[in-house]
């Protein structure tokens, strides 16, 4: 009997130090992570680690200073529904998915807002599948809870991979066209946001004609999310 209950207690003592764990993991850690960094630059991210060990390279200073009209570009780009939204555009999955419907063998494109491509960023490397999913998802929520749209959008300009080792629009601006990214012109601020899918085959300094032209298009874009008030949150 007395060592039934011994190993019960065992048991229950494994159990409890498993949950304290996983709600370390999960929760604890994550919200004092993000009130840190709600308010001091990020030292860096699992991705950079990542490119560093698979000898790319990381290339990464944090900037207070960038010019508005990279994150008019990147919201014309990729969220153009940031300012509405509390971390995920329900209209664009659908919109996905409605597409991959008629056409089901085609990949389903990626509806990802601004906020989960910086919680991805933040806490992520980009492996796996519906864990890390998952994972992001619960970051997104925590992220929109604990910080203002602003801040995640500037964590997004400064920590997003810019493609060859470069991290931010800081690393991106200095290896692309030789300026800080204060000083990047609309047409640059342009041509990084158009590289942004895929910035290991495009090119930002050396444009090819998909780039060229998705450079006008956003160029046009950023002129209605201004026009408009979509960048209203992050002025």
């Amino acid at each position: 009997m007395g060592r039934a209950r011994i190993k019960g207690w065992r048991e229950s003592g494994w159990l409890g130090r498993m949950l304290w764990a996983l709600f370390v993991i999960f929760f604890a850690g994550p919200v004092a992570l993000l009130l840190v960094f709600r308010f001091l630059p990020l030292p860096g991210t699992p991705q950079m680690l990542l490119s560093l060990v698979e000898g790319k390279g990381a290339h990464y200073r944090w900037s207070n200073d960038i010019n508005p009209a990279l994150g008019r570009m990147v919201i014309g780009s990729e969220d153009q529904n940031f300012c509405s939204h509390y971390g995920f555009d329900f209209v664009e999955i659908n919109r996905a998915v409605a597409e991959h419907q008629r056409n089901p063998r085609r990949r389903l494109r990626g509806a990802s807002t601004i906020s989960q491509q910086t919680a991805r960023s933040l806490f992520l490397a980009y492996q796996g599948g519906w864990v890390r999913k998952g994972v992001e998802t619960w970051i997104t929520v925590l992220e929109e809870a604990l910080w203002s749209k602003r801040r995640i959008l500037d964590a997004y300009l400064n920590v997003v991979d810019w493609g060859h080792g470069n991290f931010g629009a800081e690393a991106a601006a200095q290896a692309y066209f030789h300026t800080s990214a204060a000083r990047l012109s609309r047409t640059q601020a342009a041509r990084l946001a158009a590289i942004l899918p895929d910035p290991h085959k495009w090119s930002a300094s050396d444009p090819g004609p998909y780039v060229s032209g998705r450079t006008g298009t956003l160029l046009g874009q950023a002129a209605v999310v201004a026009r408009d008030g979509l960048d209203s949150c992050v002025k």
